[in-house]
């Protein structure tokens, strides 16, 4: 198993598959690098050098108390690119993770990204407030954290049926989707669940998106539960300088994974990629 030791001295999990060009995935939360699994393999089998990683608080990485800002996550990914040398780098990013390239590309510059996909992402900024009348509203984040502390076993279970929109007449989610969701969020602290809620609910990446100066490609599910599309991908699409945007009807917030969307997700990245 593979780590790296970030600046303030915490194991970061990652893994690396295949060779080629860097394509660096970055997971939402509570999931963690399994989240990438078919896109790993995807990326491999084409050509490409698959490399995910466990955000600290998550999955195998380290557990620490505090830490759980978009500042230190972006740090951490680039002691992860830098630890690995990794250049002309697409970051591919979903759910609260497309805060993490946003950050990092704010902190750190694109020297050594070439291009960057969100998917279903958190920026522009999540939270409703007068400037952003279609965000979503405070009491909304604060009823996570309630459920996360009251049971956080079942309310993960819970929480799986929007993420995948298995709510929704006709859906393709299965039941390994939803359990999978679940033995994820499990292995996500209970500190950093809650901590995480107030991260991606609060940060505004919008100054982060403009200094984007790489090809990006947004795409947003225009029936996504979690991160609705209107304060969302929609937003982030007009702020980011060279966006291709692309929307998926019907689409959920857990793209990357329901049978039918996840296929012509790994389509569109591999065409992406083949710019």
């Amino acid at each position: 198993m593979a780590y790296v030791t970030t600046r303030d001295g915490n194991e970061i999990f990652y893994k690396d598959w295949g060779s080629g060009r860097p394509v660096v995935f970055i997971h939402g939360w509570p999931l963690n690098a399994d989240a990438w699994e078919d896109q790993m393999k995807c990326v491999a089998d084409n050509g490409y050098r698959g490399i995910a990683h466990d955000r600290r608080g998550h999955g195998r990485s380290s557990q620490p108390w505090d830490g759980y800002d978009f500042d230190t996550f972006a740090d951490d990914l680039a002691d992860l690119i830098g630890h690995l040398d990794l250049r002309d780098v697409t970051l591919v990013a979903h759910s609260m993770g497309g805060g993490e390239p946003a950050r990092y590309i704010g902190r750190h510059g694109t020297s050594r990204i070439r291009s960057a996909v969100l998917l279903a992402a958190i920026p522009p900024v999540m939270i409703k407030s007068d400037t952003n009348p279609e965000g979503t509203p405070e009491e909304v984040f604060e009823d996570i954290k309630a459920g996360i502390l009251k049971e956080r076993s079942q309310f993960w279970k819970d929480a799986s049926e929007t993420f995948f929109g298995a709510n929704r007449p006709g859906n393709k989610v299965t039941q390994g989707n939803r359990d999978s969701f679940w033995l994820m969020a499990m292995q996500e602290s209970i500190q950093a669940g809650v901590k995480c809620v107030d991260a991606f609910g609060c940060t505004d990446f919008t100054d982060d998106l403009k200094r984007f100066d790489v090809p990006t490609l947004v795409i947003h599910g225009d029936d996504d539960q979690v991160v609705p599309i209107a304060a969302a991908g929609a937003k982030s699409s007009k702020i980011i300088p060279d966006c291709t945007y692309k929307v998926y009807e019907g689409g959920s917030h857990g793209l990357a994974n329901v049978p039918g969307d996840k296929e012509k997700f790994n389509r569109d990245l591999l065409e992406f990629l083949g710019r």
